[in-house]
């Protein structure tokens, strides 16, 4: 099996030469101010090669065409040298030229101590034109079996739908540096939920904002008018307020064509986003939950157009210690309703997690199970957030995808070429523990494929490993520089733990290391656990608990050491 970027490479439609290419056209800055430059760039070659310095600030680049703004955006353009290069594509706005207007954002950076004044800076000589951008793999952390963005950075995932065989999935990108910036909703695409081809960027900031979370689905019956199978996308436009805006797919989410009647909602709360829409069948009517600061506000609708507001929920329920994010909810085979509410910070470990309630929904209301007091965790790790299903899978399920990193140190992990990957895909259900309702959470069935039949003994770098448990078992992941994770089981206590505190570079934030712990609900008989370079995925087979944590080892870990039970390697085809 070919590893996930192996399989971008092949697919994406940008080159594969170095940056650094003979067709390459250097171009000349002029510098007004210390904060001000322009740069005239032609457009007869397909990018403008972008340097970046991470350690710098943002600076604001205004691209104009014919006299006209045509694109907006924010760069850590390299004052001392190049950390690496991002492509902006400059064919799309025509023939001839495009000015850069660009504002220079100095902050402390200017007249550090290789560099006195703007004119000095190494993007002017290092920025230039040309018809391949480099998209190699040049990180040994790149997993193999989970999605990540091509280049660039990657937080929440967004608008996923299945449609004829097709898995989409749309997700927080900036396609022009590995931090924090330009929201735009990047695109991948797979068959299997394990090879992701790169679509490129499907919806772009506007004059409403950057492009925040949402979710997209496909209106098989026309409800909205745009046609059968049309894929509808509701996403928050981030500009002065957060405001709820649509886009419409007529070619199964290739291209998306804003609403022209953009917003169709607003509220006078800052924290207003996220929007997830989803087909009520007993009601035949649509509905939108959407958070808004720390609650969700509920919406239906007959035409996805017009929204009528229902009812709210969450004052008092669950943690409240951050802000309420990326809901989703959903019908679960019992018929029991699942309301996922991802909240940052409040983590059961610090930082970004996803809770849940349990409850029944009637179309108009969302009623809890349970005392408001309780707060239930979906995974029991640091590293996963902004989980929410794909829309439209087959077969009724509930197929989830979490971001697995954490606001903690999702800007730290030493990563350049790329930020964040996504956990597996998991498929959610509902099951009992004394009386009390709890999300199932299980690998879906096609990552299980994607691994071999035969079992092996020594680790390789991805791979998944099952392991029987005993009443007290301790498993260690270890490498020949004596980087490890530490993994213990507890029957009589019903607990599992992951330390990883050892288990490689940790140094990049405080927060970092950790032990965390996990209730097991009941006895575990079998963990199936899934490695992939920078991962460490736990899930109890029967689906009563799941621990998501990255990892940063020197070298992959190549042992495996089980006291308390047995284990078997199934590697990656």
């Amino acid at each position: 099996m070919k590893s996930i970027l192996s399989n971008i490479v092949l697919s994406i439609a940008i080159g594969m030469a170095s940056t650094a290419t003979v067709n390459a056209q250097t171009l000349k800055a002029q510098v007004l101010s210390d904060n001000h430059v322009m740069m005239r760039v032609p457009t007869d070659k397909k990018y403008l090669l972008l340097p970046v310095e991470e350690n710098q600030e943002n600076d604001h680049i205004n691209v104009i065409k014919d006299n006209n703004s045509v694109q907006t955006l924010n760069v850590r353009l390299a004052v001392n040298k190049a950390d690496y290069y991002v492509p902006l594509d400059v064919q799309r706005f025509g023939k001839g030229n495009v000015l850069l207007d660009i504002s220079v954002n100095r902050g402390d950076v200017a007249n550090s101590a290789s560099k006195s004044s703007t004119s000095d800076f190494a993007a002017w000589k290092l920025i230039k034109t040309s018809d391949q951008y480099d998209i190699s793999n040049k990180e040994k952390f790149r997993p193999a079996f989970h999605h990540t963005p091509v280049y660039g950075w990657m937080n929440d995932p967004n608008g996923m739908f299945y449609k004829d065989g097709v898995w989409n999935l749309y997700f927080q990108h900036n396609p022009y540096g590995s931090q924090w910036e330009n929201m735009t909703w990047g695109h991948s695409t797979s068959t299997d939920l394990i090879h992701w081809k790169y679509e490129g960027e499907a919806i772009e900031p506007d004059v409403l904002g950057t492009i925040f979370s949402g979710s997209a689905v496909v209106d098989a019956n026309n409800t909205a008018g745009f046609g059968p199978g049309a894929v509808i996308a509701y996403y928050t436009s981030a500009g002065k307020a957060q405001k709820q805006s649509m886009a419409v797919s007529t070619d199964n989410g290739k291209t998306f064509k804003k609403f022209e009647d953009n917003p169709v909602l607003v509220s006078n709360i800052p924290d207003f986003r996220d929007p997830h829409v989803f087909w009520y069948d007993e009601g035949k009517k649509w509905i939108l939950i959407v958070s808004e600061k720390q609650h969700m506000k509920i919406f239906s609708s007959k035409n996805l157009r017009d929204w009528i507001f229902e009812s709210d929920f969450g004052e008092g329920y669950g943690c409240h210690d951050g802000v309420w994010e990326c809901p989703d909810l959903i019908k679960t085979t019992s018929g029991k309703w699942i309301l996922v509410c991802n909240i940052n910070p409040g983590g059961p470990f610090g930082g970004s997690a996803t809770q849940y309630f349990t409850g029944s929904f009637d179309g108009h209301k969302f009623i809890c199970d349970t005392e408001p007091t309780v707060t239930k965790w979906m995974d029991w790790g640091k590293d996963h957030y902004a989980t929410v299903t794909f829309s439209n899978a087959p077969d009724g399920r509930h197929v989830a995808l979490p971001w697995m990193s954490n606001w903690q140190y999702a800007a730290q992990v030493p990563t350049k070429q790329y930020r964040s990957a996504n956990g597996i895909p998991r498929d959610l259900d509902y099951f009992e523990y004394k009386d009390t309702g709890y999300v199932s959470v299980k690998p879906s069935p096609e990552v299980l494929r994607a691994f071999s039949k035969k079992a092996q003994k020594s680790l390789t770098p991805s791979c998944r490993v099952d392991v029987q448990m005993r009443g007290k078992t301790t498993i260690e992941l270890s490498n020949r520089k004596g980087e490890r994770v530490l993994m213990t089981y507890n029957a009589s206590t019903e607990t599992f733990t992951m330390d990883r505190t050892k288990s490689g570079d940790t140094s990049f934030s405080n927060d970092f290391p950790a032990i965390t712990k996990a209730p097991t609900r009941g006895k575990v008989k079998t963990l199936q656990i899934f490695i992939d370079k920078s991962s460490v995925e736990v899930f109890d087979v029967d689906g009563k608990m799941a621990m998501t944590n990255i990892v940063f080892p020197s070298e992959p870990y190549n042992n495996i050491t089980v006291k308390g039970g047995s284990a078997k390697v199934y590697p990656l085809l």
